[in-house]
């Protein structure tokens, strides 16, 4: 079961909740979300609550749609991305690693496009999600 860290509907995590649980992650996540803030400063950060099955998200949108949503584990966290066509061409002929354009390939589309989770563990990938945010603002 892919669940949040943060299960009880009546809290919405705090900051200081949010190091606790993501440990050496921590900054990665500030990282993220201050790179969607320089690019994009009239984004708005949003708590959200998807019912008991899943937990607390967090996403940063602008007045439309999600920008990136982050999800809190324990010690890591994901972040989830959903492309539209335009987005997903422009991903394809990236310099993006290939195993997040396979999963992006192998992506069931909907309406709203093609989403993927990626596991955030380490400082290795944070390059290609920057990338991924710049594409996502751009289309």
């Amino acid at each position: 079961m892919d669940k949040s860290v943060f299960t009880d509907k009546n809290t919405v995590p705090t900051n200081s909740d949010l190091r606790i649980a993501l440990g050496d992650t921590f900054m990665l996540w500030h990282t993220l979300a201050e790179h969607v803030h320089l690019k994009y400063p009239e984004a708005m950060d949003e708590w959200s609550f998807s019912g008991d099955k899943y937990g607390w998200s967090f996403r940063i949108k602008d007045k439309k749609r999600a920008i990136i949503y982050l999800l809190p584990r324990d010690r890591f966290f994901k972040v989830a991305f959903v492309f539209g066509q335009k987005a997903t061409d422009a991903v394809m002929e990236s310099d993006i690693a290939k195993e997040i354009k396979t999963e992006l390939g192998l992506a069931k589309v909907y309406a709203e496009g093609r989403g993927i989770r990626i596991d955030i563990n380490d400082t290795n990938i944070i390059c290609d999600i920057k990338k991924l945010i710049d594409i996502k603002l751009s289309h």
